[in-house]
């Protein structure tokens, strides 16, 4: 059984960062690009980071390229995302998402498995 858990997420003030953590389990993770999507209250889900299956390239929409930062630890099994200077527009649900043999920009419908998620909070 394929398990994304998702963890690090929480209520943070404007300016501050988070390091958000996802481990996988059941699957062979270093076959698996890996995504991080938010999905805000009202909103679809969108990417904010994705990385290749050996961590060589990521991906971000221009929107994210800044503030966020994706890494993995295949050892580990393991995908972070290190966000800074989070803004109040930043709340949502965070998940991690698997994509088997997958590139790094590809549609959200490409997605094998995803996280339950973690809540980001940003007060102003």
């Amino acid at each position: 059984q394929v398990q994304l858990v998702e963890s690090g997420g929480g209520l943070v003030q404007a300016g501050g960062s988070l390091r958000l953590s996802c481990v996988a389990s059941g699957l062979a993770f270093s076959s698996y690009a890996m995504g991080w999507f938010r999905q805000a209250p009202g909103k679809e889900r969108e990417l904010v980071a994705a990385i290749a299956w050996d961590g060589g390239s990521a991906y971000y929409p221009d929107s994210m390229k800044v503030r966020f930062t994706i890494s993995r630890d295949n050892a580990k099994n393991t995908v972070y995302l290190q966000m800074s200077s989070l803004k109040p527009e930043d709340t949502a649900v965070y998940y991690c998402a698997a994509d088997y043999l997958g590139a790094v920009a590809v549609p959200i419908s490409e997605y094998d498995y995803w996280g339950q998620g973690t809540q980001v909070t940003v007060s102003s």
